[in-house]
C-alpha cells in the first residue's frame, strides 16, 4: 500500500468514473485501474461496484475511504512543517466563493492580496453553497468564503466579518421617503427574490417572516443575481434586499434608492469555512487575516446587530 494508490481511490470516490479520475491523477486509466486492483487485493476488499455507472462504492470503500483522505491530509501537512519552520508562505490555495459575494468581495482585497503575497497561489471558483460543501469534503477546494452558521459540525467556520443589509426600492415606492426602514415596513407583496438555493434568498425569507405570510402578486420572477433583482425593481417598481458590499457597487443615481435598516441592523456572517482535518493553516491565516484587516474599510456596523439565520 502507498500513498498514491489512497490517491487513486480518493479520485474515484470524488469523480466516480475511472477516465476522470486518472485523468485528475495524471495517469492513464490502466495504470490507476491496476493499482486500484492490487491494492484491493491487498486489502482483501472490493471498494467500488464497477458494474454501476456512475461507479459506486462498496460498503467496504465507505469505511476505508475516508480514512484514506486522513492519511492523504496528513501527509500533506507532512510536506507544509518545513515551510513553517522557515516561516515561508507559498503554496496554492483553492477557493470556493458564493455569487452573491464574488462579484462584490474579490476586487477589494485580490490585488492587495496579491501583492502582499505574490508567492500563493490562488483559484477561484464561483459556485454555491452547498457545491462549496460537497467540493470541500472531495477534496476539491481548500476554503469556502460564505454565509453562515452552517450548524454543521464537519466543518470549521472562522468569521471574517458581519455585512449588513440594505434596501433597493423602486422610485415609485413610499417607502423611499424614509431614511430608515424597519422589516415591518417591507410589504412582501412588493418584494422581489433570489432563485431557491442562493443562502441569500434564505436570509430574505427570514428577514421578511415571508414562512408565515402568503404573497398575493400576479408576476412571479426569481432573478438568478443581485444585479437582476435590481434591474427588476427599477422596470416593474417594488423592492428588494442586498447585501452593503453591493451597495456600495451601484452608481450614483442607484444609491439614492438605497435605504438602511434602522438599528439593530440585519446582518449576515461571512466566514472562511474548511473541512476537517484542513492543511495548509499558514495559508488560510494570512487570507483570514487579510479579509478581517481590509473589511474594517469597506463598512461599519453597529455594535448591536442582528445576526439573520440561514
Amino acid at each position: 500500500m502507498n500513498l498514491q494508490q489512497l490517491e487513486y481511490i480518493v479520485a474515484i470516490d470524488t469523480y466516480r468514473h475511472f477516465a476522470r479520475a486518472a485523468e485528475a491523477c495524471f495517469v492513464t486509466q490502466a495504470t490507476l485501474s491496476m493499482m486500484v486492483k492490487k491494492l484491493e487485493e491487498e486489502l482483501g476488499v472490493q471498494l467500488f461496484d464497477r458494474s454501476k455507472q456512475p461507479v459506486s462504492v462498496t460498503l467496504a470503500g465507505e469505511i476505508i475511504i475516508p480514512q484514506a483522505r486522513k492519511v492523504l491530509a496528513e501527509a500533506s501537512r507532512l510536506k507544509e512543517m518545513p515551510m513553517g519552520l522557515k516561516n515561508e508562505i507559498k503554496g496554492e490555495i483553492r477557493l470556493g466563493i458564493i455569487p452573491t459575494l464574488a462579484p462584490y468581495l474579490l476586487p477589494r482585497f485580490l490585488a492587495e492580496f496579491m501583492n502582499a503575497y505574490p508567492d500563493i497561489s490562488l483559484k477561484l471558483v464561483e459556485i454555491s453553497t452547498a457545491e462549496i460543501l460537497e467540493q470541500l469534503q472531495k477534496d476539491q477546494l481548500d476554503l469556502g468564503l460564505m454565509a453562515t452558521p452552517l450548524n454543521q459540525t464537519e466543518f470549521t467556520e472562522e468569521v471574517l466579518f458581519y455585512e449588513p443589509f440594505d434596501v433597493f426600492v423602486s422610485k415609485e415606492e413610499q417607502v423611499l421617503k424614509k431614511n430608515y426602514l424597519l422589516p415591518g415596513d417591507l410589504d412582501i407583496n412588493r418584494l422581489w427574490l433570489l432563485e431557491e438555493g442562493h443562502c441569500l434568498r434564505s436570509q430574505m425569507v427570514n428577514l421578511c417572516e415571508l414562512q408565515k405570510k402568503e404573497l398575493n402578486r400576479s408576476l412571479h420572477y426569481e432573478a438568478g443575481s443581485i444585479e437582476s433583482l435590481i434591474r427588476i425593481v427599477e422596470v416593474n417598481k417594488g423592492i428588494t434586499i442586498i447585501p452593503r458590499l453591493a451597495s456600495l457597487d451601484l452608481a450614483s443615481e442607484r444609491k439614492h434608492q438605497v435605504r438602511s435598516f434602522s438599528s439593530p441592523e440585519p446582518v449576515r456572517e461571512i466566514s472562511l469555512v474548511s473541512y476537517r482535518p484542513f492543511v495548509k493553516q499558514k495559508l488560510r491565516e494570512v487570507l483570514r487575516d487579510q479579509i478581517r484587516e481590509l473589511s474594517g474599510k469597506w463598512m461599519q456596523v453597529s455594535e448591536s446587530k442582528k445576526v439573520i439565520a440561514i
